[in-house]
């Protein structure tokens, strides 16, 4: 059975939780920079997690994902699980 899933936009997506909504990202220290361009250069193959908002919007990036975790708690965020 193939079921068909509704789309969302990208404008929808960064509107849901009315802002209070991130998930959070694994990313090689590789792709720091296209994120957060004014990062520091990192060294290659690091596994980092990026706190991301709803939008699209990256917010902090970290070495734990714990610790991206709790910054959206800090920030009181609620973080998504995003497949």
């Amino acid at each position: 059975m193939t079921r068909n899933f509704p789309s969302i936009s990208p404008e929808a997506l960064a509107g849901l939780g009315g802002g209070k909504i991130a998930y959070v990202k694994a990313i090689r220290s590789e792709k720091v920079n296209e994120l957060f361009p004014q990062a520091p250069q990192l060294a290659p193959g690091l596994q980092l997690f990026a706190l991301v908002a709803a939008g699209g919007t990256p917010i902090m990036v970290t070495d734990s994902r714990e610790a991206a975790v709790a910054n959206a708690w800090q920030n009181e965020l609620e973080t998504v699980s995003v497949h």
